[in-house]
């Protein structure tokens, strides 16, 4: 719909507190005017993917002392786009089926990204009245087990376990360890193969195991105070689940048949220091290394996207870690965050170049990162 000029003080302040995101339908979407626009938004032909749902964003208003405003837009394409009147349940069903590759055999990462109290952590972890992404998937899994072992009887087996892991000032911490957590003393771990070495693996064998073993998750990972958060996780947190298959039917030795993984990583947000109030001390260095393996993350996208020789996993622990679930024959699903406030745009729209980067790689022919 045509938008009214607005010219009084009271249609400013309108313009001032309108939200910069916007969800054109397919209606809406305007395929004249798309090479005169590609300059500000270069993936705007996935804008007018009829594939791919929508997100607009506009510059918001600045008062230009009675100047046209000449405020910006920006316009991509993704494989979903969810807005506040989604929930929980709208996101659990476009993740649901990268949880079943993992059921039959791949090796699955997701991931979310975005700027500090953008809901990342609620996106994967929820409560009690709306679960994330973990809970739902974990529930899935142990349905999966269940169906798997009464279809086939004695002859298999499955077997889930879980692995925790906090990366912290580029250590790796083993949240699983009894000595692990804020009162405890740090346990750092070595890389070997793009694995943690000596870092504890729990057998899990049911639903309400695991729901504990997030809770401690919750109690143990670095969490502080900021200007942008009451809560700001200062650590990315790595939960696996190995999903294993062993076969009975050669002989009385369980041989594994099929084995799946999937990773989910809770990352700390991205901040500008001056916002989060991350000026000195503890804080600072937290930020420092946050925004390092962030970048290191990006740059590893970025590398695969334009299929570089050399991708630089190495750069960080976080992308060594996950080296194995962002390249070859892996699925990728990226979630990318927004604060809807008109205040936190810049970085809204860095998040958004991310989702846009990432959604141009290709793992293998068959295989794209999701996001």
């Amino acid at each position: 719909s045509s938008r009214r000029s607005l010219s009084s003080s009271q249609g400013e302040d309108d313009m001032a507190a309108e939200c910069p995101f916007h969800f054109p339908s397919i209606t809406d979407r305007n395929t004249q005017n798309a090479s005169a626009n590609q300059s500000l938004s270069p993936n705007y032909t996935s804008f007018n993917d009829l594939t791919k749902q929508t997100i607009e964003l506009t510059e918001p208003y600045k008062d230009r002392g009675g100047l046209n405003p000449r405020r910006k837009k920006w316009k991509y394409g993704f494989d979903r786009v969810f807005h506040q009147g989604n929930g929980q349940e709208d996101i659990w069903q476009g993740a649901a089926p990268l949880v079943q590759s993992c059921i039959d055999g791949f090796h699955v990462c997701m991931f979310a990204y975005g700027q500090t109290s953008s809901g990342k952590t609620h996106t994967m972890i929820g409560d009690a009245q709306n679960r994330g992404l973990i809970p739902r998937a974990v529930a899935k899994i142990f349905a999966a087990k269940k169906e798997i072992e009464q279809g086939r009887g004695e002859e298999v087996s499955v077997d889930i376990s879980v692995e925790l892991l906090e990366i912290y000032n580029e250590e790796v911490r083993d949240l699983l360890d009894d000595n692990a957590g804020p009162q405890g003393q740090l346990i750092k771990l070595k890389l070997s193969s793009n694995e943690a070495v000596g870092n504890v693996k729990v057998t899990a064998r049911d639903e309400q195991e695991v729901e504990g073993i997030l809770q401690l998750a919750q109690e143990r990972r670095c969490v502080k105070a900021t200007k942008a958060n009451a809560e700001s996780s200062r650590s990315h947190l790595l939960f696996t689940i190995h999903f294993d298959v062993l076969s009975t039917s050669c002989g009385d030795e369980s041989v594994a048949s099929r084995s799946g993984c999937l990773h989910f990583c809770d990352l700390a947000g991205s901040e500008r220091i001056d916002k989060s109030g991350s000026h000195h001390g503890q804080l600072l260095t937290e930020a420092k290394h946050i925004n390092t393996s962030l970048s290191a993350l990006s740059l590893v996208i970025e590398k695969l996207q334009s299929k570089s020789d050399h991708i630089p996993y190495r750069d960080s622990k976080l992308t060594y870690l996950l080296r194995n679930s962002l390249g070859g024959d892996s699925k990728t699903l990226a979630i990318v965050c927004c604060n809807p406030q008109k205040s936190h745009f810049s970085e809204s729209l860095n998040s958004i170049r991310f989702a846009a980067k990432a959604s141009n790689v290709e793992l293998k022919e068959t295989n794209k990162v999701d996001v």
